[in-house]
């Protein structure tokens, strides 16, 4: 798969830079956001655009991504010769009437691609005229060509915020938090992931916007983020931004975890910097954090009995490969390294973070497991990305891959197993399965280990 990709601006107005194509492409386009939209419970995207671009991108982000389905009544204009002479704002205008007449929600999004961007389309004064109507509906100008569905989750959570919610004199909700952080769908376990966050953060005594997936209230959540005591960015960069904009307009607070936490260690040591953050009872903490170490840590000693007996039996794997978007490669290559032990081998981030924020990035990976000598690669094209992980000298170490399914060829060309953790991912059926926390950490051995068993046998 090729992608051609030029300079392209973020919300935040930052240039990313790709020259010429990119091989096995590991994103959709701006547009790809109307998945972000399809997560929230209420809502629905209104694409205009060619026909097949809504179709496509969520076919991608969700069809061929651990087939995890989703509610797919999008309507869309299906731009074709005529809007691109005469331009495409009064066909948008008759979609949004008749949408509104034969379809229910809490909120609409409209989301432009490349065609009405190019031709300019003045889309903001048609949806306009519907807001002053009273009706639940935004604008986010979504063109391909803009950015990659990250930067484009950012614009439709930007449009939401400025367009939808209203602060109003909502009385702060002193223990309640706006949680930022896994890209919806693009993740294939945000779903099981957003639970988890929700769970450990409730047990500690705080009310959780979520904002995205099953675990989420819908709309009202997101109407009731200007009451949050505080925001959480819990990835190195996606949703920082954001916190940064809500502070500029409510004054909101902020705490950024660079690091998802996986296993009891890293999930226990965040838990304890989001009480002292928050200022909530220590007490209440503590007791939630102990029942979880204590079940984490029994199945812990009874996974070591696999794992001091299988070392003559089993080809048991040394050293890591993470491939994959940041927020999780540095959530798995921190809990491999840090947890499990593994040896760090090359770590490549593929989304295409912004530039100025890469360095703090790679000073994550660099705290990792002192002397470990853990360092991040940022990469998009599949062949060079490759090319990286071959040129590694895997001498005295049995390597295992986490990436995609673009990576299965390469995992066998060095002999290491592969498990499935980001886009694309064909060889998983992904429902509610959680790798973060503590209950998620337990899920990811699970995995890993099975995989490491089922290539053994197989050798």
């Amino acid at each position: 798969m090729l992608s051609p990709v030029t300079n392209t601006q973020d919300p935040t107005g930052s240039f990313c830079s790709s020259p010429g194509a990119i091989e096995q492409v590991r994103y959709g386009c701006s547009l790809g956001a109307l998945a972000s939209v399809i997560a929230i419970p209420g809502a629905i995207p209104i694409t205009h655009c060619g026909p097949g671009c809504a179709t496509k991108q969520f076919h991608a982000l969700s069809g061929i991504n651990a087939y995890q389905g989703g509610e797919f009544h999008v309507p869309s204009t299906n731009l074709g010769n005529q809007e691109v002479i005469f331009g495409g704002a009064d066909r948008l205008d008759e979609l949004i009437a008749s949408t509104l007449k034969v379809m229910e929600a809490d909120l609409f999004v409209v989301q432009t691609g490349c065609i009405p961007g190019l031709v300019g389309d003045d889309v903001g004064s048609v949806v306009r005229k519907y807001q002053k109507r009273g009706v639940p509906i935004v604008v986010a100008e979504t063109s391909g060509y803009r950015g990659n569905n990250f930067t484009g989750h950012e614009t439709v959570i930007r449009a939401i915020i400025d367009q939808f919610v209203d602060a109003g004199d909502a009385p702060l909700q002193h223990g309640l938090v706006n949680v930022w952080s896994l890209l919806p769908y693009q993740n294939p376990f945000w779903r099981g992931d957003l639970s988890e966050i929700r769970r450990i953060l409730e047990g500690i005594g705080l009310q959780v916007n979520i904002l995205f997936g099953p675990a989420s209230a819908g709309v009202a959540e997101w109407r009731a983020i200007p009451r949050a005591q505080f925001n959480l960015v819990l990835s190195p960069w996606l949703g920082l931004s954001t916190a940064q904009h809500l502070e500029e307009l409510y004054g909101q607070p902020f705490l950024h975890e660079p690091t998802i936490p996986i296993g009891a260690k890293a999930t226990s040591a965040f838990l304890r910097r989001v009480v002292e953050f928050a200022g909530l009872d220590r007490a209440r903490a503590e007791a939630f954090i102990a029942q979880e170490e204590k079940e984490h840590y029994v199945y812990l000693r009874d996974f070591a009995c696999f794992y001091a007996g299988s070392t003559s039996q089993y080809r048991l794997p040394s050293q890591a490969v993470v491939v994959s978007e940041s927020a999780y490669n540095l959530a798995v290559a921190s809990f491999l390294v840090e947890q499990l032990g593994l040896n760090p081998g090359p770590f490549v981030i593929s989304e295409n973070p912004p530039e100025e924020l890469r360095e703090t990035i790679q000073k994550q990976y660099r705290a990792l497991a002192e002397h470990s000598g853990a360092e991040a690669v940022f990469e998009q094209d599949g062949k060079r990305i490759h090319d990286i992980v071959r040129a590694t000298d895997f001498t005295g170490e049995l390597p295992i891959v986490f990436g995609s399914t673009w990576e299965a060829a390469l995992a066998d060309q060095i002999g290491a197993p592969l498990v499935e953790i980001g886009y694309p991912c064909t060889d998983e059926v992904v429902l509610s399965r959680a790798y973060v926390g503590y209950r998620g950490a337990l899920q990811l051995i699970e995995r890993t280990y099975t995989t490491v068993v089922r290539a053994s046998t197989m050798a």
